[in-house]
């Protein structure tokens, strides 16, 4: 039943209209199926969606990706978001109006994201995991994977904002 989803999903997407260089959910309609699985799973995540969003938004303005930016700000400010964070989440640690476990999911995210200069040690691990069991710490590596994996997509494919 997955597979049919997914190739629905994809096959319509197909007929999306981006002015990027090349429509990849045709040309790799195999490998979007499985992009589009993984989507699936991310959007099932029991977390709190607007956290899920700001993770998005972030991780998406680390990557600088315009597209995904715009996308998921429009997410998030439609599952109110405080305008404030949206404004200022690069600056994250500086955020009073983020409880301490949204910032240790930020803070995950970063060490994701740029995972060759920070690294995720035992000490991240931890103070991830004094917020979050072992399904959720996954789900946010899930989480934070596929939308860094959606960046480099977009990214590489020529996506821009104003698409």
């Amino acid at each position: 039943m997955r597979k049919v989803i997914s190739k629905g999903i994809v096959k319509g997407a197909g007929f999306m209209n981006l002015k990027n260089r090349m429509n990849y959910f045709k040309v790799g309609s195999e490998a979007m199926e499985h992009v589009m699985s993984l989507e699936q799973y991310v959007r099932k995540i029991k977390l709190d969606r607007r956290l899920k969003a700001l993770i998005k938004v972030y991780v998406s303005k680390l990557n600088g990706c315009s597209y995904c930016i715009a996308m998921h700000t429009k997410e998030a400010k439609k599952l109110k978001a405080d305008e404030n964070i949206l404004q200022n989440i690069m600056d994250w640690k500086e955020l009073t109006a983020l409880e301490e476990k949204e910032k240790v999911a930020f803070e995950l995210a970063e060490h994701i994201t740029f995972v060759s200069e920070l690294r995720v040690d035992d000490s991240l691990y931890d103070k991830v995991r004094s917020h979050y069991n072992e399904k959720e710490y996954f789900d946010l590596v899930m989480l934070i994977n596929q939308i860094n994996s959606w960046n480099r997509l977009a990214i590489s494919m020529g996506n821009s904002a104003n698409d």
